[in-house]
């Protein structure tokens, strides 16, 4: 799966920094449909600029609202990052 997301910016250096800064040793991410084809990229960028090892939730998204934070608190995840297509306010 080819990665075009390159006109969006994941702010990864500030991920990586919040991830650095509080010590997370295991990161979940979670991205809608079209952000997707990115997400190896960007786990990879991360577990090599940090000690955390990353999951990848590839179930479907439904919009800003659809966290999976039942799956969080199962899997001990310190840190969830959901990306989207709009920044967060």
């Amino acid at each position: 799966m080819e990665d075009n997301n390159n006109r969006y910016d994941f702010e990864i250096e500030n991920i990586i920094e919040k991830i650095n800064k509080g010590n997370f040793k295991l990161v979940g991410l979670q991205f809608p449909e079209g952000l997707k084809k990115s997400a190896v990229r960007i786990a990879g960028e991360i577990e090599t600029k940090t000690q955390a090892k990353t999951i990848i939730f590839i179930d479907p998204t439904y919009g800003a609202c659809d966290i999976k934070l039942s799956d969080v608190n199962n899997l001990n995840i310190e840190l969830l990052v959901h990306f989207g297509h709009e920044k967060f306010k």
